[in-house]
């Protein structure tokens, strides 16, 4: 379960990636997963550092930042960051 109004707000400050981000709350919305590898079947290029899933967005220019509980099959959207933000760290506080 993901919220579509928190991924797709982050996309206003980004508006060219919210038909990429409507695609991804689509497809990880009906998306039944237990660990990276499962996530990996959808989004070949996706990471997990602790409890927080990456995603590439258009086609890594932006990186979508979430944290997941695989038990609960809930993910929350912490952040979209261009690639200079992501490169501070400061998404790691999620980790």
């Amino acid at each position: 379960m993901i919220s579509k109004r928190g991924l797709l707000e982050l996309g206003t400050e980004h508006p060219e990636t919210l038909n990429t981000l409507e695609d991804f709350y689509t497809i990880s919305h009906k998306a039944t997963w237990h660990g990276l590898m499962d996530v990996r079947k959808t989004f070949a290029d996706a990471d997990q550092v602790g409890n927080v899933l990456i995603f590439n967005i258009l086609g890594n220019k932006y990186r979508l930042i979430c944290t997941v509980t695989y038990t609960r099959q809930t993910m929350f959207v912490k952040a979209l960051l261009t690639h200079t933000e992501y490169d501070r760290t400061g998404w790691m506080k999620w980790a």
